[in-house]
């Protein structure tokens, strides 16, 4: 009676083992498709990737929206495998894709009165830590389409706002506040990171 109940046992777990496989071999791929000139293709499903968070009228520099202008949602995706790796180290390993996703912002449709949701796709973009770009990280416009781009030269403006203003590599962990916690707790937080921008100078009297 042990022998047929371990049998089943061990049946039962080779077939769960086996699903689990089936299961495995169905996740997306997350390895960035670089071709030739370091085109990247965007992945299809990266939404099914690890949600960061979301801004509303977020700018980093000068730029603002014109009066009367909605402001704009962007949302931000990891790809799983850096997001594991980034909770146990506090680093992100290479080849993590930050995928942004820009759309407009809506309000007064459906049911909805005050507030406002997400709209129509406007942009998406990509920053890529990879160590076969140059300087081992490249920016990437889609725009709304999906068809391969190549990486935004070294002079755009992306590059050095990156490495002058980012909390953790040259990501802006800083706005994602669960993984602010971690990179603190790992010491991986850069050290000329500042939580405020640091006040103009008082104009000589």
């Amino acid at each position: 009676m042990f022998k047929l109940l371990f049998s089943l046992s061990l049946a039962g777990f080779l077939c769960a083992a086996a699903s689990g496989a089936r299961v495995l071999a169905q996740q997306p791929a997350e390895v960035p498709d670089l071709r030739a000139g370091n085109a990247l293709t965007l992945p299809a499903d990266f939404r099914e990737w690890v949600f960061l968070g979301a801004g509303l009228g977020m700018t980093y520099g000068p730029n603002a929206p014109a009066a009367g202008q909605p402001q704009a949602f962007t949302n931000v995706y990891v790809n799983p495998t850096s997001y594991r790796a980034f909770l146990t180290s506090g680093v992100w390993p290479d080849r993590t894709m930050f995928i942004l996703e820009i759309r407009a912002s809506a309000s007064e449709r459906s049911i909805n009165r005050f507030g406002r949701f997400q709209a129509d796709l406007s942009a998406v973009e990509v920053n890529l830590k990879d160590a076969r770009l140059p300087g081992g990280w490249g920016f990437y416009d889609f725009g709304t389409k999906t068809a391969p781009v190549t990486p935004l030269p070294q002079t755009a403006s992306c590059y050095a706002c990156h490495r002058d203003n980012t909390a953790v590599e040259h990501t802006f962990v800083q706005f994602y506040p669960t993984l602010m916690e971690v990179a603190r707790r790992h010491g991986t937080v850069k050290a000329s990171y500042r939580d405020a921008p640091e006040a103009p100078a008082a104009a000589p009297r």
